[in-house]
């Protein structure tokens, strides 16, 4: 078998997040060393075995690996075929320094939930333009991975949808609607933790924040499609990265792509 290596790299328009590295690895062993930042890593196939803090640890299907900075790790396949893996590197601001002994004794987290929004993170970075979406599903991991670290106890008051931070941000998102708007600003015009936002928003509306706003870009879209605009134009009028981005929001919204809805009309 011929050795791979292939990686694909690169830091995104979301804060917090210092770099996405993707990789296929079928015989390189990573030696000793340590990141500044946490290493959230999931394994897409083979498995990858690893050193922390003087023990061994694994990656077996469904796990989230969240190693901790500072602390030296390494890294080697466990079959002949290697290991396809996907990690992205946070800063302190997304976990701080606080959870770093908690990490160290439970790297492996067998959460299939937070392993499928880690995945859907890696969806959302690779696309230019869904940073609103990236920022959210991001601070639920984060929510997710402290719940995992510090677990609530039984006095910690349960989460309710808070309507009027809801409908806050619904009209901050309507008055936005072309520009857009990022999670941290949002959180900080609509006084509310970012975490709380996007609960509050879903469980008031029953959608994500992102979700609504690409929705509402689709819906203006549309009409200027029928008045016979070229998509590309709509494109940059209706507040998307680019005609590729309307394309892959358009086509999920309304089934065929916006040059075909185009032809379509009468």
């Amino acid at each position: 078998m011929v050795a791979q290596r292939e990686v694909s790299a690169w830091r995104p328009r979301v804060p917090g997040v210092v770099e996405v590295f993707h990789a296929h690895f079928t015989e390189y062993a990573y030696p000793m060393h340590v990141h500044d930042a946490w290493t959230l890593l999931i394994v897409d196939a083979g498995a990858v075995r690893y050193d922390l803090d003087r023990h061994e640890h694994g990656t077996p299907h469904d796990t989230v690996s969240l190693l901790p900075p500072h602390v030296p790790h390494n890294g080697s396949p466990v079959t002949p075929y290697g290991f396809r893996k996907r990690v992205l590197y946070l800063d302190l601001t997304r976990l701080d320094e606080t959870y770093i002994g908690a990490a160290v004794d439970t790297p492996d987290l067998v959460d299939p939930v937070l392993r499928h929004r880690v995945g859907q993170l890696h969806t959302a970075l690779a696309h230019p333009g869904d940073e609103l979406e990236a920022e959210s599903r991001l601070t639920l991991i984060g929510e997710r991975l402290r719940g995992h670290l510090r677990p609530r106890t039984a006095g910690d008051p349960p989460h309710r949808p808070d309507r009027t931070v809801a409908h806050r941000l619904r009209e901050l998102l309507d008055e936005r609607l072309l520009q857009g708007v990022n999670l941290e600003e949002a959180a900080r015009l609509v006084h509310a933790h970012p975490a709380h936002l996007v609960r509050a928003f879903s469980g008031a509306f029953g959608i994500p924040p992102h979700q609504y706003l690409m929705s509402r870009r689709v819906d203006l879209a549309r009409r200027l499609l029928l008045e016979g605009r070229a998509p590309g134009e709509v494109a940059t009028e209706t507040g998307f990265y680019d005609q590729s981005h309307l394309t892959r929001h358009f086509k999920r919204l309304v089934g065929v792509a916006p040059g075909r809805y185009r032809v379509s009309s009468r």
